[in-house]
């Protein structure tokens, strides 16, 4: 099923948008009327990606572990497309390995991508959503059911979702009353470029079949949401998490 909402006017940032699901989210925002620039490291994936969906889309490289770049990506955006008025902080890496066997690097690297790279890319948008009197600013940020289900192997990875969850609440409350909704979407497991070796293995397969539907979500299960969450529908709804795992957290 094809869902539509009416996006014209809309012009949004997407982080992490070079694969997986952040490419998903540039296409289904721009057939639905937006613009959409797509951030991410891989100059060359954005590129091709902004060639396929079209003049509404624009490629911006991006690495939202620092803040300079992106200051510098809302910039670009800015020059394509105006005042950027949608944020969809999506960029993340999955940090995973057991506790005692993980590197401080490697947590540090989480930390920074998942959760303090999220709050940055909500935080410039907003800045800049302020400053320009945008009166329905929206800010989409995409945590995980792991922010809540204990998870081993993934202790960074769930502290920085979870984080990242409590942060959109904060935020929420500190910018309502300059018309910008921040909500949070925690997908399940979807099969993508960060996990699709996982899901290959004898353990992967096992975890699978714990699930109440003994399947893997598909992408295009966060389409309605996202696209409501995005939409003057969602003037009333902010400091929301939407938990969409196909009941695997059941």
């Amino acid at each position: 099923m094809t869902l539509s909402v009416d996006l014209a006017g809309r012009s949004a940032l997407i982080t992490g948008a070079s694969s997986g699901l952040g490419s998903r989210f540039g296409r289904i925002l721009a057939a639905n009327g937006a613009n959409v620039a797509l951030g991410a490291r891989r100059k060359d994936r954005l590129e091709a990606l902004a060639g396929e969906i079209g003049p509404q889309a624009a490629a911006i490289a991006m690495d939202v572990g620092r803040e300079a770049d992106i200051i510098a990506g809302f910039d670009a955006a800015e020059a394509a497309f105006g005042t950027i008025n949608t944020v969809i902080a999506n960029a993340g890496v999955d940090g995973a390995g057991m506790a005692t066997e993980t590197s401080e690097d490697e947590i540090e690297r989480t930390l920074a991508i998942n959760l303090k790279g999220a709050i940055l890319t909500a935080r410039e948008g907003a800045k800049r959503m302020i400053a320009a009197g945008v009166p329905d600013g929206r800010i989409v940020m995409i945590a995980s059911i792991t922010a809540f289900e204990p998870s081993p192997g993934l202790v960074a990875y769930s502290a920085s979702k979870a984080g990242v969850v409590q942060a959109a609440r904060s935020m929420a409350k500190e910018w309502s009353r300059a018309g910008i909704c921040v909500n949070t979407i925690s997908p399940g497991y979807i099969r993508t470029a960060i996990n699709d070796q996982w899901f290959e293995t004898d353990q992967g397969k096992k975890q699978i079949k714990r699930f109440p539907k003994q399947r893997l979500m598909g992408e295009q299960g966060l389409d309605g949401p996202l696209l409501f969450l995005c939409s003057g529908a969602a003037e009333f709804v902010t400091g929301a998490d939407f938990v969409l795992d196909d009941g695997q957290s059941l």
